[in-house]
């Protein structure tokens, strides 16, 4: 599926429902919100291709007032360099209007007029021929926008650019710049304070990234305007901007588990088990310590995000060991703040099956408090009854409280002479509680 963008979720949702089994590769220079957050939460594969082809360069991009000393200077040098230029204006009820205006601007340039009213044999003419050089200047609506292939057009007008999306803008904006000459795109809009605040971020947006293959930075600018939108649904567009993007997928997360654990609880009857059922969802770590990658380790932004990336997607020790020697073979000896940073992830498994939700690890101490629903199961099982034991035994460095907040009670577990994750990670793992398994 080609120019993804254009196709709505219905559109899509039936091509799925052709088969019980499809796979659907689809193509865009700008994923629409909803399709985007999709791929940031893994639930589809992104490629993205960021090598253009050779001898293309970057589109010089510029937001103009409307002037026609302006207009006519940028057709004038485009026109005297053997080139062409597309002119966007998206009314047809005064397209021909704007016609005249152009051709009053530069009288000697062969112009013709393409929107979508026209007759398809004449609309169809009308571009063959802009295309094979018979006219200089089209005006047109933004039927343009896609599939039209011009080498020779390096100059383009967007009249009302504040009307348009980023998508839109994006993608009539590479109706020029597609050979080895230079181009150059006229955003033409009101002053910024005529213009609505979201119109003025896409703007600012359109103006900011025009390099070339820049369509993902754009696409996730959208994101953020608009929002992602009902997941499950057909609405593309939504709040989830107000909440932020990692809010919104803890609590479509936790409303999954739910489901899990009510009305499809016979579904999953293998994860019931209380002894193995997790009844945290999230560590959240709270240090003085340096948990980081350094930049003299890896000096490379992208690749170090890179690697944050893949971190964050391990999920067992045997997978963490193996992150571990790749930094080791491709960066050499680990740094004491990237030890500690892959020592939080082991601390994270040991505190998620003792029922922790967050550490607070400052000035040589650690406070954990542990699952803040003072009704949880968790209380009831033989891991939290162990755990107790083994405080017992060691009043002196562990210390069990119970903390007043404005939501409730909540036990927290005290440690002292804590200076490195690592040590912190094995006092704790002392505390888990292992269930023997008779031999067969």
């Amino acid at each position: 599926m080609d120019e993804e963008q254009k196709f709505g979720v219905a559109v899509k949702e039936k091509i799925r429902s052709l088969k019980a089994n499809i796979d659907v590769l689809t193509l865009t220079a700008t994923p629409i919100p909803r399709t985007l957050q999709f791929s940031l939460m893994a639930a589809r594969d992104l490629s993205v291709i960021a090598t253009p082809p050779p001898n293309r360069y970057p589109i010089e991009s510029e937001v103009v007032r409307f002037s026609e000393t302006l207009i006519r200077d940028g057709i004038m040098y485009e026109l005297q360099r053997g080139g062409q230029v597309f002119f966007i204006h998206n009314r047809v009820e005064n397209i021909t209007e704007v016609a005249g205006l152009v051709q009053r601007l530069v009288p000697d340039a062969r112009i013709a007029i393409g929107h979508g009213k026209l007759e398809g044999n004449k609309l169809e003419k009308t571009l063959l021929g802009f295309m094979e050089g018979e006219y200089d200047i089209l005006i047109a609506t933004t039927i343009i926008e896609n599939g039209l292939d011009v080498p020779n057009a390096n100059t383009i007008f967007i009249n009302n650019a504040n009307n348009f999306g980023l998508s839109d803008l994006h993608q009539m904006r590479g109706r020029v710049g597609r050979s080895n000459k230079k181009a150059f795109c006229y955003f033409i809009t009101p002053p910024h304070s005529a213009m609505s605040s979201d119109a003025q971020k896409r703007i600012k947006t359109i103006e900011q990234f025009s390099a070339l293959g820049s369509g993902i930075q754009i696409a996730m600018k959208d994101l953020e305007i608009r929002g992602a939108g009902d997941l499950l649904g057909g609405e593309q567009s939504g709040f989830i901007n107000e909440m932020g993007f990692e809010t919104y997928q803890k609590i479509l997360q936790e409303a999954i588990d739910e489901l899990k654990e009510n009305e499809f609880k016979e579904l999953y009857d293998d994860d019931q088990n209380d002894e193995i059922k997790t009844y945290v969802k999230e560590v959240q770590i709270d240090t003085d310590l340096e948990l980081f990658i350094p930049d003299d380790y890896v000096n490379i932004v992208k690749e170090r995000l890179a690697l944050y990336q893949e971190l964050s997607q391990v999920k067992t020790p045997s997978e963490l060991n193996d992150f571990e020697q790749t930094l080791l073979d491709r960066f050499g000896p680990l740094p004491e703040a990237t030890n500690g940073l892959l020592d939080s992830m082991r601390l994270k498994w040991v505190a998620t099956q003792l029922g922790i939700e967050r550490l607070i690890i400052k000035r040589g101490s650690c406070i954990c408090y542990f699952v803040s629903d003072q009704q949880s199961p968790f209380f009831q099982t033989e891991s939290f009854s162990f755990l107790l034991m083994q405080i017992q035994k060691a009043p002196d460095r562990l210390k069990l409280k119970e903390k007043s907040t404005q939501n409730g009670p909540k036990l927290l577990l005290s440690i002292h002479s804590i200076d490195e994750i690592k040590k912190l990670t094995n006092i704790l793992q002392s505390l888990v509680f292992i269930k023997e398994t008779s031999a067969s």
